[in-house]
């Protein structure tokens, strides 16, 4: 088996791309695949596309089932891929051959807006989907679309993504991976440029590199450590400055969009630091995102704590490897907020 670096997935040895991702297992395998393939009732090869239209919804049953007998399948599962024509599974996203998309693992649900009578229309594909849901969420909190993940994984992003936002600028191609594990739903952030944010139900602890998105602004929390103490001046004499607080371990550094640090707070045991638009110890009064008394850092002991302080838009938390998911909880990915609907 070959691990896919991109996605983390486990593909079948020979695999040049990866089933899960689409991406290139091999930097050899990036070229794209031929443009004739194999014609399966023999003579001069066709174009990919026309074997791509024999699998379009409306094609007869017997030229769907002449490719799946001439690429070897014997079962529903076993098909010819669209654009090479080797043996693959309809079931996974990707061919392991050329890295064309398959299938679709999701299904949509899309909920209208109520009209003057009150009615909402709901436009699906009238059968029962079982998966976990996510539900899209409008300005208002209002849910707009449900996706169904019927193989219990996705991935999001403004590519070639299983659910994909292409005119979101703020998501990358291949942006989050979210998948359902022993009966517990988990999402990991593939590498995007902004990040996969958890939007917190309550305190949570800060650790080293933690990012806290807090209005608009994106706040890093970085341990310092203890200092040693310093040692006595020869003559005796004492040093002038603030003994109050007597030393500072961590601080919040207030990121710019490009990476760069614009501001730092500077924490101490005992010390709490309320964040907000208008009032706090650390205040953004340009932020119209942020409420005016939106969260607060709370030492405890050595330790601190993030806490929403009853914000209208939350505090939001970055995902670091895998999170688990709870029912009910939102995660923010790229400019898209999803909310857990069942697992």
């Amino acid at each position: 088996m070959t691990s896919c670096a991109f996605c983390g997935r486990e593909n079948a040895a020979e695999s040049r791309f990866c089933i899960d991702c689409g991406k290139p297992i091999h930097a050899s395998s990036a070229r794209v695949g031929p443009a004739y393939v194999p014609n399966p009732a023999g003579g001069a090869p066709q174009p990919h596309a026309a074997v791509a239209a024999a699998f379009s919804p409306g094609s007869p049953p017997r030229a769907q089932d002449a490719l799946g007998r001439a690429a070897g399948g014997t079962s529903p599962r076993a098909s010819a891929c669209p654009r090479c024509a080797k043996p693959t599974d309809v079931t996974l996203p990707f061919c392991a051959n050329c890295g064309a998309r398959i299938g679709s693992r999701i299904s949509v649900e899309l909920k209208a807006i109520p009209g003057p009578n009150g009615g909402t229309a709901v436009l699906a594909a009238g059968r029962l989907h079982t998966g976990p849901k996510l539900a899209l969420l409008g300005d208002g909190g209002e849910v707009t679309k449900t996706f169904t993940l019927d193989q219990g994984e996705a991935v999001i992003g403004r590519g070639d993504a299983d659910i994909a936002f292409t005119e979101d600028h703020y998501m990358s191609p291949l942006h989050a991976r979210i998948e359902q594990r022993d009966g517990s739903l988990w999402i990991r952030d593939l590498g995007s440029r902004n990040g996969t944010w958890i939007f917190s139900d309550q305190p949570t602890k800060l650790t080293d590199g933690d990012l806290i998105l807090v209005g608009s602004q994106v706040l890093r929390f970085r341990r310092l450590g203890y200092p040693g103490p310093h040692p006595p001046e020869a003559d005796s004499t004492r040093r002038m400055g603030s003994t109050v607080p007597p030393v500072d371990i961590a601080v919040m550094e207030q990121l710019r969009a490009d990476g760069s640090v614009r501001d730092v707070f500077h924490l101490s045991p005992g010390r709490s630091v309320g964040i907000g638009r208008e009032s706090g110890e650390w205040v953004f009064p340009y932020d119209k995102t942020m409420s005016g008394r939106h969260a607060e850092i709370r030492s405890e002991d050595s330790e601190f704590y993030v806490h929403d302080s009853g914000s209208r838009n939350g505090v939001a938390m970055s995902v670091r490897g895998d999170r688990g998911l709870k029912a009910g909880q939102r995660v923010l990915v790229g400019d898209q907020v999803l909310r857990v609907e069942s697992l």
